[in-house]
């Protein structure tokens, strides 16, 4: 029989929901998990092609008990004992499928969540550069008012004041740009959460018809 979803594997999944917090992003950045990511990508691949060989498996002895001719002179139970190892079968099929594909989606949440948090802590370094910029602009320009009033002009202020103005507008466009990706990002991820869920509810009505089915068997 095949092993039921963790507890551990509804969580990550449940994750998606919730935006990224600096917590989320400090933790994708730990050196625990970085130096942990080879190794982890390593079982991953490997549960994969675990799963891949269970389902395809399952597919052969479908195909196999489906096609099976019984001799029902020589043994009695053969029929009986076949439709046993088809509804294993099918067994099998469901749960390898719904496994790998919950794996995929698990697998595409963590890397949302990831990209999520890269793009919150660019968009936080951008809003400092361009408060940063904002505040020396306004000094310089309280100082080159000064100077007006003075009768002391300076072209060097001047340049400088010109060039802060266009780093604040173009930090603003990158500001805008990153928040519209966070933004899809974000979708993205509470997409794919919502099919994790709806795919979970369907999980666990099958298992429920499987096991339903399983003691039907048992009785007969």
């Amino acid at each position: 029989m095949l092993p039921k979803l963790g507890n551990h594997e509804f969580a990550v999944g449940s994750c998606g929901r919730f935006p990224v917090s600096q917590r989320w992003q400090r933790l994708f950045r730990s050196r625990i998990l970085h130096s942990l990511g080879a190794q982890t990508a390593l079982y991953y691949y490997g549960l994969i092609g675990l799963l891949c060989l269970l389902f395809l498996d399952a597919i052969r002895e479908m195909r196999k008990y489906s096609n099976e001719d019984y001799d029902l002179n020589v043994n009695p139970k053969a029929e009986m004992q076949a439709h046993m190892k088809l509804f294993r079968a099918q067994r099998n099929f469901y749960i390898s499928g719904f496994a790998l594909l919950l794996s995929l989606i698990i697998r595409r949440i963590s890397t949302l969540l990831s990209q999520q948090g890269t793009l919150q802590a660019q968009n936080e370094a951008a809003l400092k550069q361009a408060t940063s910029a904002s505040d020396t602009a306004r000094r310089l320009m309280k100082e080159q008012e000064s100077k007006k009033n003075t009768g002391e002009t300076s072209m060097h202020s001047k340049d400088e004041v010109q060039t802060l103005q266009t780093e604040i507008n173009t930090l603003k466009e990158d500001m805008a740009s990153l928040k519209r990706d966070r933004d899809a990002i974000k979708s993205q991820a509470e997409s794919v959460s919502k099919e994790y869920d709806r795919l979970l509810e369907e999980h666990e009505k099958l298992q429920r018809k499987i096991q339903t089915g399983g003691g039907d068997k048992k009785s007969d």
